[in-house]
């Protein structure tokens, strides 16, 4: 992986600044990637936790110029707090993701949601927001989260890709926000796209984005393979095919395996291949139906 320092602006193209914040983990890899776009007026994407460095180096990249817009891939902890006090300090609005209020309260492993997040508009398929030499589309990719969005930016045929592809792993689909089936349509919708490149919320950019979201259909593909052979041989739980399935690892990790686990159960049984012997989730007992 290329080396990201922490808060300090790198040009990736003349459209295009990437700033990271100081939040690495096990789930966010080096941090997340905040991107600002264009030259004269600018939109920035995700700005990330509500980290008072993060915003300074934000606003000193931004170097008093008018924002537009602030933009929101989704609505997770790592990605749109910062939102609201950069709105306050450069009086642009925050467009893109739904805000989403979760039932859910089940264990999580990937970034928890940010119950306060309110956009003042929300993105539909297609929708822009737009300056000077610059345009940003939104595209409905969910899958991670129900309101997840990319933004194409079409002037140099980039792809901001949020956390639905990432340059440095695969994401997190968790139950019942974040859905199997859904996850692998939207990577069906961006293998018809034909974008130059992702700078995705985390990680190196992707440069041959076509062979990524390829790699990546083929391996959830593989581990719902890997979880019908196991439960063709017994019925099993969710931490029994864990430790099948991904030996050696990183413990801290394992909350997002069964959580991915748990994802692809679900759609098989709405395939009507897989059932649980129980409605307890993650503790339940699952097996081939039929």
């Amino acid at each position: 992986m290329a080396e990201h320092p922490t808060g300090i602006p790198i040009q990736l193209e003349p459209l295009v600044t990437r700033v990271l914040a100081p939040n690495p983990s096990p789930y966010t890899g080096t941090g997340t990637q905040t991107h600002v776009v264009g030259t004269t007026d600018l939109a920035v994407i995700d700005p990330g936790p509500g980290d008072p460095a993060h915003i300074g180096a934000l606003l000193a990249a931004i170097g008093g110029r008018p924002v537009s817009a602030i933009v929101i891939t989704h609505h997770h902890r790592d990605h749109s707090p910062g939102a609201r006090p950069l709105s306050l300090a450069t009086g642009a609005p925050i467009v893109g993701a739904a805000a989403f209020f979760s039932s859910d309260d089940g264990p999580r492993a990937d970034a928890s949601f940010d119950a306060d997040y309110r956009p003042d508009r929300v993105l539909a398929e297609g929708d822009t927001v737009s300056g000077g030499g610059w345009t940003l589309a939104a595209i409905t990719t969910p899958g991670h989260t129900s309101n997840h969005l990319a933004f194409a930016l079409p002037e140099t045929k980039a792809l901001f890709s949020g956390d639905h592809v990432m340059g440095w792993s695969t994401t997190v689909v968790s139950p019942p926000d974040g859905d199997m089936a859904a996850y692998m349509a939207s990577l069906e919708k961006l293998m018809a796209r034909d974008d130059r490149v992702y700078y995705p919320g985390h990680g190196d950019q992707v440069d041959r984005p076509q062979r990524l979201v390829r790699g990546l259909l083929g391996h959830r593909k593989q581990r719902e393979e890997q979880i019908l052979r196991l439960l063709r041989d017994a019925p099993r739980d969710i931490a029994a095919m864990v430790a099948q399935m991904y030996v050696g690892l990183d413990r801290r990790l394992i909350p997002a395996a069964e959580r991915s686990v748990l994802a692809h159960l679900y759609d098989l049984d709405h395939r009507g291949i897989v059932a649980a012997d129980s409605n307890e989730g993650l503790g339940g007992v699952w097996r081939i139906v039929g």
